[in-house]
């Protein structure tokens, strides 16, 4: 098979869909890699690096599109790369589609097989293509609002740390899972005071005993929202339903009755941002404020530590790409319901239901499910 590789052309994504190492891999199975020129070299890749793992340095994504069977990237695909997407063949990375009907209305319309990353499933039930990216973005998020807690960036001038004799800053973290305990580990270890919501008991639980009781685990409610946010000086919202979108919990009632300057920070705007006033912003333009809060809503956060990302997501992605090449796409999917659980489009048909539940009500979708949709086409 003919792996794929372009040049990431997002705002500031820098990551490259598979490593020098991971190339190895496909090679030691017999199957050709194309790399567009400089696609690793914000994370420190050369060309070089690709050509002695034994790909070949494609000049332009025309031709890596025109030609690949398997076409392996990081971020969804922009526009003019959805318009060069084609019958018979496989797009695998991170798709987001429920908040994004541009998107999916060209994927539906090119004909392609698109597998998303955040949906692939484990026997944990848990999002093992998704995990890596929410331990990075979680982390993130408490550098990001510890930087713009600062006066100079517009916060309230709250240092999460506190110092002797002055408390530390208050940070409440929406959500859980894989987002939200990796916050939590930062803004403890910054020696911050956290408090965690979620609404389901056991995983709070767990959390209390991971952290030997040093965060508030509190059952998520709208009063506990209320209670909360209105005293936090950094809000993170770390909430996923897999696929769809992400639910609105944290209001502009709720952003009205914050503190001035203080922070939120949105690591669900991959699938429209679990606040109310959030919109995606990018890492070069990465906030805005709204009665005086500030936003940070940055769509691909984890780009920003591009070279840490970038490894730890091929880590991850590497079996099921291996799987797609060495067994054939259809045969892939249909031996692993796992994986299947990662097919969103094929062959005009949406193939993931939280998708036309989010956007059936302004795009005609058929939608049919996925195993049905392989067998069929």
């Amino acid at each position: 098979m003919l792996i794929g590789v372009p040049k990431e052309i997002k705002n500031h994504e820098y990551r490259v869909g598979l490593t020098p190492a991971a190339v190895k891999e496909f090679v030691a199975h017999n199957h050709a890699v194309w790399i567009e020129k400089s696609a690793g070299d914000g994370v420190g890749f050369s060309d070089k690096d690709y050509t002695l793992a034994g790909a070949e340095i494609i000049d332009d994504a025309q031709t890596i599109f025109a030609k690949a069977d398997l076409v392996i990237k990081v971020k969804e695909p922009q526009v003019n790369e959805c318009k060069m997407l084609r019958a018979g063949q496989t797009l695998f990375t991170y798709l987001h589609l429920a908040p994004d009907l541009t998107q999916t209305d060209l994927l539906v319309k090119s004909g392609s097989t698109c597998i998303a990353y955040e949906t692939v499933t484990d026997k944990q039930n848990t999002l093992p293509l998704l995990a890596p990216m929410s331990e990075v973005a979680g982390r993130m998020a408490v550098q990001a609002g510890a930087h713009y807690l600062e006066k100079a960036q517009g916060g309230n001038g709250t240092l999460l740390s506190g110092v002797p004799g002055v408390a530390p800053g208050k940070v409440l973290i929406i959500g859980g899972g894989f987002v939200g305990t990796n916050a939590a580990k930062m803004a403890l270890g910054m020696g911050a005071e956290v408090t965690i919501l979620d609404r389901s008991l056991p995983r709070l639980r767990e959390l209390d005993d991971l952290f030997f009781g040093r965060l508030k685990t509190v059952y998520s409610t709208a009063d506990a929202i209320d209670k909360y946010s209105s005293t936090a000086d950094l809000v993170i919202g770390a909430v996923l339903i897999p696929g769809a979108a992400a639910p609105k919990l944290l209001t502009r009632a709720h952003v009205k009755n914050m503190k001035q300057g203080a922070v939120v920070v949105d690591v669900a705007i991959d699938q429209g941002g679990c606040f109310e006033t959030s919109r995606a912003t990018t890492h070069q333009d990465p906030v805005y404020v709204i009665d005086d809060v500030v936003h940070y809503c940055v769509a691909n956060m984890p780009g920003g530590v591009a070279r840490t990302s970038t490894i730890a997501l091929t880590n991850a992605t590497l079996p099921y790409a291996l799987a797609l090449a060495n067994k054939g796409i259809k045969a892939a999917l249909l031996e692993d319901q796992h994986l299947l659980n990662g097919l969103n489009v094929h062959q005009g048909k949406v193939t993931y239901k939280a998708v036309v539940d989010a956007l059936g009500d302004k795009l005609p979708l058929d939608y049919l499910d996925a195993k049905q949709a392989l067998e069929q086409f």
